[in-house]
């Protein structure tokens, strides 16, 4: 998580470009349309065919008969990330999702893939193998072979223990800066590089029930603040030929 403002710098050709390709959702940009909103990003219209080039080797981009697109994996995460920006929670009644690992003698890299799956369906662990959160969030429960999957209760209260499962105050302090960061932050290429900050935040925010979050919660404002900087990206992408 990017936060200190020592820390602001622009995205590397390669990143700005897919950062704009995934932020804006445009028609397929010819290298010319890329080498535009690149020099407006700083970047050289040589340093952006590098990066197209690789970009398109590696499979992030492909080549159609209307110019470049984003490649499937990235398109995987553009719909995550616009799921995240949408917010997807919705009414809670107290009851919590809890997924339960109940196959062992898995290999590391396997309980890490796991781990990582887990998080990004926003479940948080309560311990070793217990996976928890408000069963507020209007998508699939987790499902994978090695998990059983409950639904419950907790006698504690709610509130504390999703502050035990969450760094709220810290999430909520550097929405702020984020926040601040893009509002005081005139030039191109370090606004995309702030937004990018801000997507990645706001893929972060754990999407509780109102009953359980801070007063003055700012995830309404980032989200807001970030589809507002997608107008701003869409116009970029699509400069006058």
């Amino acid at each position: 998580m990017v936060t200190a403002r020592d820390e602001l710098a622009p995205l590397s050709a390669r990143s700005a470009i897919l950062s704009l390709m995934l932020g804006a959702h445009p028609a397929p940009l010819t290298p010319a349309d890329l080498a535009r909103a690149g020099q407006l990003l700083g970047i050289t219209p040589a340093t952006v065919r590098v990066a197209i080039t690789r970009a398109a080797g590696d499979g992030d981009l492909r080549r159609t008969d209307g110019g470049y697109r984003l490649g499937e994996r990235l398109v995987r995460r553009q719909a995550h990330q616009d799921e995240a920006v949408r917010s997807a929670d919705g009414p809670w009644d107290g009851s919590w999702e809890m997924a339960v690992v109940v196959v062992g003698g898995r290999s590391g890299p396997e309980r890490a893939v796991l781990r990582d799956a887990l998080t990004a369906h926003r479940l948080a662990e309560l311990r070793e193998g217990v996976w928890t959160r408000p069963a507020n969030l209007r998508r699939r429960r987790f499902s994978d072979p090695v998990i059983q999957t409950f639904t419950a209760r907790p006698d504690e209260d709610p509130v504390g223990l999703a502050a035990s499962l969450w760094d709220l105050a810290g999430w909520a302090r550097d929405a702020e800066h984020l926040l601040e960061r893009l509002a005081s932050t005139p030039e191109p290429a370090l606004r995309l590089a702030t937004a990018a900050a801000i997507v990645r935040h706001i893929d972060a925010d754990p999407l509780l029930p109102a009953e359980l979050r801070p007063a003055d919660w700012p995830a309404t404002a980032l989200r807001e603040t970030y589809r507002a900087y997608q107008r701003e990206l869409s116009e970029l992408a699509a400069l006058p030929r």
